[in-house]
């Protein structure tokens, strides 16, 4: 099926948002009420196979339902029509553009703010365990299946693209894939059998490339080269690099530079050596035997209930961070401020990013609103 290129009655095609390997997504406006959906129509002849796969594709979305993936919806009766035995895929439109794009900007060549980095984390690590829960796994997951969407002020991730997804309730795992290399999990990339993991591998990737500008291994080569050079890894090894000589380096450290602070830095690469470990057996740390739930994430929601401030030295222009104890009072915090910068209680004037100031009866996490770090000017 195709949908007509000006529009389908009140439906008018505004933009064409990507280009797969048999389907085109582009963006309609409905002429009077002004909503906007997302139309998946095939722009080729599909064989049997592709066939079942688009339609696999339509089911596993029409089942799901979390913020954090992205929602189907019900085809505008206008396009009815046009449904053959190939139907069109109709989702919530994300104006923020994917992942890719965030990346590509060049005030991103290093990596994400950290801020940026925890809301990903966050977004599309529950997207993931939802998936998973849901005996789903993903296989493609990469940044431009990745998009973005604001959502009262927040910008929210949201995971797209279940082509390539295989439902855990059709029979045994599969061991033919056709996905994107780069993110690709070494056991599906020799073709072997696979898991949940899969996904842990691709995610990493990503999160380690939001970090750092680039992805962990060898990012420069194709992977059929640095494949053979990585598969020999240590489990902890997070990154690898060439030398001058062309000698391969491994590191169980993040590169610099990037944006994450020290305080962070420690539990952010113990995650990363669970999520890239070679050996999918091993990968995300096996299951945790109190909660029954994968250690990765369990890491994974201790990074993000650190409670950490950043405050800005108006006096030296240096930025020192500091974790926040439970229930810790303001006067707490700032006695560690003095002992950090030399600034008495007495001469710090605290402040919000948008001027407002601290309230000294409230605990210190009024910095930490809804789980967001909150940047502080005091001088």
């Amino acid at each position: 099926n195709w949908v007509p290129a000006g529009g389908c009655g009140p439906w008018e095609m505004r933009d064409r948002l990507g280009t797969g390997g048999f389907g085109n997504v582009c963006l309609y406006q409905h002429q009077d009420s002004g909503a906007r959906v997302a139309i998946k129509s095939c722009r080729l002849e599909l064989s049997v196979k592709n066939k079942d796969r688009w339609c696999h594709e339509i089911d596993i979305m029409k089942k799901l339902s979390h913020p954090n993936v992205v929602r189907a919806c019900e085809v505008p009766e206008e396009m009815n029509f046009l449904v053959n035995d190939v139907p069109l895929l109709a989702m919530e439109y994300c104006s923020g553009g994917d992942l890719r794009k965030l990346l590509n900007k060049p005030d991103n060549c290093c990596g994400l703010k950290e801020s940026q980095i925890l809301s990903l984390l966050s977004d599309i690590g529950s997207g993931i365990q939802y998936l998973h829960e849901n005996r789903i796994i993903h296989r493609d997951l990469k940044p431009e299946n990745i998009v973005l969407q604001d959502e009262g002020g927040k910008i929210v991730h949201k995971i797209i693209d279940l082509g390539y997804a295989k439902d855990l309730d059709q029979g045994s795992l599969c061991t033919s894939f056709v996905g994107t290399l780069q993110y690709l999990a070494p056991e599906l990339f020799e073709k072997k059998s696979y898991s949940v993991t899969v996904d842990y591998w691709s995610f990493g990737t990503m999160v380690f490339e939001c970090i750092a500008g680039f992805r962990p291994f060898l990012h420069n080569l194709q992977p059929f080269t640095w494949h053979e050079k990585i598969k020999k890894k240590d489990p902890k090894h997070i990154f690898a690099s060439e030398d001058m000589n062309g000698e391969v380096r491994f590191s169980t450290h993040l590169p610099q530079p990037h944006s994450l602070c020290g305080l962070i830095v420690g539990p952010m690469e113990n995650w990363l050596q669970l999520m890239l470990n070679w050996d999918p057996q091993q990968r995300g740390g096996g299951l945790d035997p109190e909660t029954s739930r994968p250690k990765c994430f369990l890491i994974m929601d201790h990074i993000l209930n650190l409670k950490i401030v950043h405050i800005l030295n108006m006096t030296s222009a240096k930025i020192v961070s500091f974790l926040l104890h439970p229930e810790e009072s303001l006067h707490s915090l700032q006695i560690r401020i003095e002992f950090e910068t030399g600034i008495s209680t007495g001469n710090q004037e605290l402040l919000l990013e948008t001027g407002i100031c601290l309230d000294p009866r409230k605990p210190a996490s009024q910095c930490v609103i809804d789980g967001v770090v909150r940047m502080i000017l005091f001088v």
